[in-house]
């Protein structure tokens, strides 16, 4: 992929949902069954780790509208086959009843080698994500972004923590996703490499001495892409709703634009102190929206909503050259309104349980683009 002079540079979205039964709240293993019934969305959906878990990604997209029409067809497809079944499709990074179950692998090999590999560490890993890949053009223009995209991790974080509930309880964080994530042989924030060529041999090493199975395995919350240009941001729970969704994937996209503008520049890259975006990004994950952030340069603690404003004075330019800033101001309204996905989950969960919580996750699905309203109980 990459961007012609004064063309949006190129993105896309994998979105990874969960099943879960209407009733119950817990992981259905459901996905083969529902895939053979949309074959018009085969080529864009795969089954992921359990097979209570599916995955779509969207074409290469310019525009926000591509994407938000991309995963909004499947969410819709997917959606009517799953109530057939007394199934949700769940846009949530955890399930928030039944995790303690382990979870019934997809019969493909390679998942069979690494539930092997990984042992109990992958028996309850239900872990759902949003991923955005944005174009670069090239590796070391990659690493110059990931070393430069640090300093953003924890109002990333906080923005798309959507799993505050696990087993039936609230877990006190906003994503326990992340915390759960952290128990892969890889993980947290990637450490600095000089250039393309350090990052390709520190993969190429981790492999050869079996650390990991396959450069796939790369479960940092960032990477550079196996298979495509792109670097891959991994760090956002599975979102409510589509506008969610594409609303982080333009700012991720406006950041890197940033990144890159910087290099160019000659811009030094921030002094971050080790353990800093790992630890910064941990109190992301336990408090949202509704704390206080680190910013991992300084070291400085700020309200949530503060780093929110200079995230957004920060894109502000990126996103006015590309015709985003009116989206992503307001999908950023809402977020301060309303806080992290995960408060709109615990709300509900106060109020009405599981069950309020199936019909928060059933209502994302079967209405895709949403208007700017309260979510209301379907059916």
């Amino acid at each position: 992929m990459s961007a012609g002079a004064g063309d949006p540079r190129r993105f896309g979205i994998e979105e990874e949902y969960l099943l879960l039964d209407r009733c119950t709240a817990e992981p259905s293993n459901r996905a083969a069954e529902l895939l053979l019934e949309v074959p018009e969305q085969r080529e864009a959906a795969d089954r992921e780790f359990f097979s209570s878990q599916l995955e779509t990604a969207t074409p290469v997209c310019r525009t926000a509208d591509e994407a938000a029409e991309s995963l909004s067809r499947f969410r819709a497809a997917l959606s009517l086959a799953a109530a057939r079944h007394d199934v949700v499709l769940a846009g949530t990074g955890l399930p928030p009843a039944g995790g303690e179950t382990a979870g019934l692998v997809t019969p493909k090999r390679r998942y069979r080698e690494i539930r092997s590999e990984v042992r109990s560490a992958a028996a309850h890993q239900y872990v759902t994500g949003t991923h955005v890949h944005v174009e670069v053009p090239s590796r070391d223009a990659g690493v110059e972004v990931l070393a430069r995209l640090a300093r953003w991790a924890p109002v990333l974080v906080a923005l798309t923590a959507n799993s505050p509930i696990w087993c039936g309880e609230p877990t006190g964080f906003a994503s326990w996703r992340h915390i759960k994530s952290m128990s892969w042989p890889l993980s947290g924030y990637p450490p600095e490499f000089a250039d393309g060529t350090e990052y390709s041999e520190t993969i190429d090493r981790l492999v050869a001495s079996g650390v990991i199975m396959d450069p796939g395995l790369v479960t940092w919350t960032a990477r550079l892409s196996a298979n495509f240009p792109t670097v891959e941001l991994r760090i956002a729970d599975a979102q409510l709703r589509v506008e969610d969704a594409v609303g982080f994937a333009l700012i991720v996209r406006a950041l890197v634009e940033g990144c890159l503008r910087a290099v160019e520049r000659g811009d030094p890259r921030p002094r971050i102190a080790p353990g800093m975006v790992d630890g910064a990004t941990w109190m992301a994950a336990r408090d949202g929206l509704a704390g206080d952030l680190i910013d991992p340069e300084t070291g400085e603690r700020a309200p949530a909503l503060a780093a929110l404003d200079r995230l957004a004075e920060e894109i502000g330019p990126d996103l006015r050259r590309t015709g985003d800033l009116d989206r992503v101001e307001h999908y950023l309204e809402r977020r301060r309104k309303q806080g992290s996905p995960a408060e709109r989950q615990l709300l509900r969960f106060r109020e009405t349980g599981l069950f309020g919580l199936i019909d928060l996750y059933r209502a994302g699905a079967e209405e895709g683009i949403w208007s700017d309203r309260e979510f209301r109980p379907v059916g």
